[in-house]
């Protein structure tokens, strides 16, 4: 069934519930009105709008939708029972489950953003490897001499700049830079998401420029060796920071039958919740760049292989977890 006709079927019900809760003072025991039914069946048509969030969540509908329900349940659930909002709960709840139901719900523009980043990032770096000259396309000579101190063999510390001294102030500095790229890509939907397409395009060129130099220069086992790691957490994190900015811009050139400020209203509180999940990568990206991805000593393929199951931890959190079981 398609969401169109799911929400035509249930929403009756669902404005019903809501007329229900907004006096505020009606008694527990009082039914929805128009649900035509004696107050012993309210337990039974709360399961019932429990039951539409877990299948709307099951099949992909859209993320709007799937809050919206969210809300409602968790709405009645306190009025009924007198529980305080679980707001302990909250964020274990919303990274246990709904971030990556709400990345399934809103794939398009998740795949929209990863193409636009890893398109680019992997058609330099094989440009490069064919015609190196390409990296000064993007790339100073003086960034290009900084690059190759930072992962030459002889280099102290890789990856780390000459003004840092220890892990914190590199975690720290990993934290700024990667904060302030995922930052434009959000806030460059806000100019009807062109913002946003250009620090994509830009940033997988630029990245691609570097890995493709590195590699081309011979300096594979230090390079690929200290961003294995991170990979995973930091490139998810700027894809779903660029998801986020795609999403606003979107309200901006298609509002459908909504006014422009009422899309960019309902786009918007879906977008910060993706720029969460973005912010939650991209700290434990900094955290895993700084601590584990400069250690000496470990073999290339062992570095390749944590990035690896890194990667499928990625894959199957955001496409396995928050699943209900399907209902029939």
């Amino acid at each position: 069934m398609k969401e169109r006709q799911y929400i035509a079927r249930r929403q009756a019900e669902w404005q019903a519930w809501d007329r229900w809760l907004a006096p505020a003072k009606r008694p527990v025991a009082a039914m929805p009105e128009q649900l035509a039914i004696d107050p012993a069946g309210l337990p039974q048509h709360f399961r019932r709008l429990c039951h539409d969030l877990a299948l709307v969540r099951d099949r992909n509908y859209s993320a709007t939708l799937a809050e919206e329900l969210q809300q409602r349940v968790l709405a009645v659930h306190q009025y009924i029972y007198g529980a305080a909002k679980p707001e302990g709960n909250a964020l274990l709840s919303f990274f246990a489950g709904d971030l990556p139901v709400l990345v399934r719900g809103e794939w398009r523009v998740v795949v929209a953003a990863m193409l636009l980043l890893l398109g680019p990032l992997l058609a330099m770096l094989m440009a490069i490897q064919v015609w190196p000259d390409a990296a000064f396309l993007l790339l100073s000579p003086d960034t290009v001499s900084e690059i190759e101190e930072m992962y030459s063999p002889a280099a102290p510390h890789f990856g780390r700049p000459r003004t840092a001294s220890s892990e914190w102030a590199m975690w720290a500095f990993y934290i700024a830079h990667n904060v302030r790229i995922d930052f434009q890509s959000f806030a460059g939907g806000i100019a009807f998401g062109l913002g946003t397409v250009f620090y994509l395009l830009y940033n997988g060129l630029y990245i691609g420029a570097i890995a493709g130099h590195l590699t081309q220069i011979g300096l594979v086992e230090t390079f690929w060796g200290f961003v294995a790691g991170h990979s995973a957490f930091e490139l998810t994190g700027a894809v779903l920071a660029g998801a986020a900015g795609l999403k606003l811009g979107m309200a901006l050139l298609a509002p459908g039958l909504r006014t422009r400020l009422v899309a960019l209203q309902e786009n918007g509180r879906v977008a910060v919740r993706l720029l969460y999940g973005a912010a939650a990568l991209t700290f434990l990206a900094a955290f895993i760049e700084a601590f584990w991805s400069p250690l000496r000593g470990l073999p290339l393929a062992v570095k390749i292989a944590v990035g690896c199951a890194f990667w499928l931890l990625t894959g199957a959190y955001l496409l396995l977890a928050g699943r209900r079981s399907r209902a029939t």
